[in-house]
Parts: structure tokens; C-alpha cells; sequence
């Protein structure tokens, strides 16, 4: 399973899959979700969650992303226009984002 084309339509990022499904992703969603050590946080050598959370200082900028890059064959790497691109979504996630509705 792997994005034939990706696409910003409106507020949504539109995903044609090469097995001929479709998935639509709300972007506020896709950016809230960022699966980065900056945004879900990160596991210290004890256990410990610490997570900045720079999702509360996020902007209008924050959702309207600028492009990506795929990262091998198994995820896509966001830029978002607020500068953030640390982020990586495989594409299972991606695509059980798009049943969900985001």
C-alpha cells in the first residue's frame, strides 16, 4: 500500500492509494496528530511521558502544510508553512486516519 498522489483540497489532504481506495484527512487533524517527540512527547530513560506540546501555540500557518517528502517506502514527512517538519506518518496510519474521518 503506498500514495499513488497526495493532494491539498481545501482544508483536506486527499490521498489516492495504489490499490485504488481514497482517503480524506481533515489537515487540522493530520497536524494535531503529528506523532513527533515534540508534539506526542517522548520517553525519558525511566518511563516518563514528557511532552512540550506545542499544540496549544498552534496558528493558522500551523495547518496549511507547504509539501512533504516520503520517507522510504513506508511513510510521508509533512512541511507545514509555521516551519514545523519533523513529523512522520506511515502510510497505515495515514490511511486508517482517512476511515476515521481524521
Amino acid at each position: 500500500m503506498r500514495p499513488e498522489r497526495i493532494e491539498v483540497v481545501g482544508s483536506f489532504l486527499a490521498i489516492r492509494w495504489d490499490d485504488g481506495e481514497e482517503s480524506v484527512i481533515s489537515l487540522q487533524e493530520l497536524r494535531r496528530a503529528c506523532p513527533c517527540a515534540r508534539c506526542a512527547g517522548e520517553v525519558d530513560v525511566t518511563g516518563r511521558l514528557h511532552v512540550l506540546d506545542q499544540r496549544a501555540a498552534l496558528t493558522d500557518r500551523s495547518f496549511q502544510p507547504t509539501g512533504w517528502e516520503f520517507i522510504g517506502h513506508y511513510a510521508v514527512q509533512p512541511r507545514w508553512a509555521d516551519g514545523h517538519d519533523t513529523g512522520i506518518f506511515t502510510f497505515e496510519r495515514l490511511r486508517e486516519m482517512g476511515k476515521t474521518g481524521g
